[in-house]
């Protein structure tokens, strides 16, 4: 009997790429807009003084994180989940009427809890909590939302043929396991609306923790979020797509290995940092500092072993767009897991906390590493899912370097500003009195407040021209998988 290559359907992927640029292009549209907001204050009434409220910065802030960390992100997680299970565990979803269901439904939710989540924030409902800004009813539905995606990912592994399991899939499991525990504990609330007898606002609630262990519980999320959704989920799509693209197997399984286990122990006692010089005991400061001077270890084995990968074929830097994606989003993570460890420590950290050199380290993360690696994958899935040739890699190049620079663009003027601002604020005279008054501070933070807007214009620039480049590869010509470069990762 003739052995037929295995048909892969790839119905929810295509889903979650069109909500992973779709959310993508909102969330940063509204960090372009607020990041000018800040340089230029009346911009908050550019819809007028009567809709001020849903303007202004505090409540258009959280708006963004949350649509570019749990919208682009998190959707860009699941769209290469459905792509890349089915690939390394030789099974199509088409052949699970359960699970292609699952899969159906789980997208449609994720979009309803969505629409539930923007609304209620534009209307200002907020826990008020760092990334867990949601009120209950949204936290209940993202958690069925997080519990059916486990489902896809178990049930796909059970009836999966490849009898190992590639280093990406632990990577998956660790994201899924990972955001349920810290989600579930740090999201504990209590409705005030059922607790005092159904009086007040029914959307209200209180946190089941208070002060010190409040704020321990928060960082212990916090920190850790950023550790399973802006950095478990990235490795397992770069162990992926960097072969897959490269047609180089991975440097080192055992260093893969070496860094998930780091990784899983070290990064979960490392949210301590976000609470230096606060009224959290001074031992669990001190853990956290130390443990993310560790930190760097695991994250350097991921990053070194990425790049190694490419030993031998470094021209292929020069003639592949796509790899110059992967490649500098490798350097953005070692620079970036570089960067939040010396800030960690104590005496630079005096200097840099609630300066802009904060979301300047952020930035250079979530732009340079989760957005190029996004990105990446997305222009590597499309030729495939859509059965058409890329539509044009020379709007892939151009793209490439004009969000390269508006990344040095905004993580130079947050460098320069944030440093320029917290020495500012420990400058004194002679006297002992502050040398510096708060609003000279924002005078001088003035330029670079509008260095910062122009670089992530510059990036929304070019993710438009991916989502332009990704919606022609619909219309382009038809092709066989076999006509493209692959390589093949465990069989993939």
């Amino acid at each position: 009997m003739e052995n037929r290559p295995l048909e892969y359907d790839y119905t929810v992927a295509k889903w979650f790429m069109w909500s992973t640029i779709i959310l993508g292009i909102v969330g940063m549209t509204i960090g372009v807009f607020i990041a000018f907001e800040l340089a230029f204050p009346s911009l908050n009434l550019v819809l007028g003084d009567g809709l001020a409220e849903y303007t202004n910065f505090s409540r258009l802030r959280p708006l963004h994180t949350d649509a570019v960390a749990f919208g682009f992100t998190v959707s860009g997680i699941f769209a290469t989940w459905y792509y890349v299970g089915q690939r390394v565990l030789k099974v199509s979803m088409a052949e699970s009427k359960f699970l292609m269901t699952l899969g159906k439904a789980h997208f449609i939710l994720y979009i309803l809890g969505v629409t539930a989540a923007v609304i209620t924030l534009f209307m200002g409902y907020t826990s008020s909590k760092e990334y867990a800004e949601f009120e209950w009813p949204v936290d209940i539905a993202i958690v069925i939302v997080w519990v059916m995606w486990g489902m896809s990912i178990f049930g796909l592994i059970g009836i999966r043929r490849e009898k190992s399991l590639y280093i990406s899939v632990w990577y998956y499991i660790a994201t899924f396991l990972g955001v349920a525990m810290l989600y579930l504990f740090n999201n504990m609330e209590i409705p005030t609306y059922f607790a005092s007898g159904g009086h007040g606002d029914i959307m209200h609630s209180v946190s089941a923790y208070a002060g010190s262990n409040d704020a321990l519980v928060q960082w212990w999320y916090g920190h850790n979020a950023v550790a399973f959704v802006f950095t478990v989920p990235i490795i397992a799509m770069i162990y992926y797509f960097l072969p897959k693209e490269s047609g180089q197997a991975i440097y080192s399984y055992k260093l893969s290995l070496l860094s998930f286990w780091g990784l899983m122990f070290v990064y979960l006692w490392a949210g301590g940092h976000h609470l230096l010089f606060s009224t959290v005991p001074d031992w669990i400061q001190t853990m956290g500092s130390v443990f993310s001077i560790v930190l760097i270890l695991p994250s350097w084995g991921s990053a070194i072993n990425m790049l190694l990968t490419l030993k031998g074929e470094w021209q292929q830097v020069a003639s592949s767009p796509l790899i110059k994606f992967l490649l500098l989003a490798s350097t953005f993570y070692m620079f970036s897991t570089l960067e939040g460890p010396v800030q960690a420590v104590k005496s630079v950290n005096a200097i840099a906390h609630f300066t802009d050199w904060i979301p300047g380290h952020v930035h250079d993360g979530t732009l340079g590493w989760v957005g190029f690696m996004i990105i990446a994958s997305l222009f590597h899935m499309a030729p495939r899912i859509f059965k058409r040739e890329l539509y044009s890699k020379s709007l892939m190049t151009a793209q490439f370097w004009i969000q390269t620079l508006g990344i040095v663009f905004y993580f130079t003027s947050m460098w320069v500003g944030g440093i320029t601002q917290g020495m500012m604020w420990r400058s004194h005279d002679e006297y002992g009195n502050l040398a510096y008054s708060f609003m000279d501070t924002v005078a001088v933070l003035h330029p670079y407040m509008i260095l910062r807007g122009i670089g992530g214009a510059l990036f929304l620039i070019g993710v438009f021209m991916w989502a332009y480049n990704i919606y022609k590869t619909m219309s382009a010509r038809p092709i066989e998988e076999s006509e493209l470069q692959s390589a093949t990762p465990m069989g993939a």
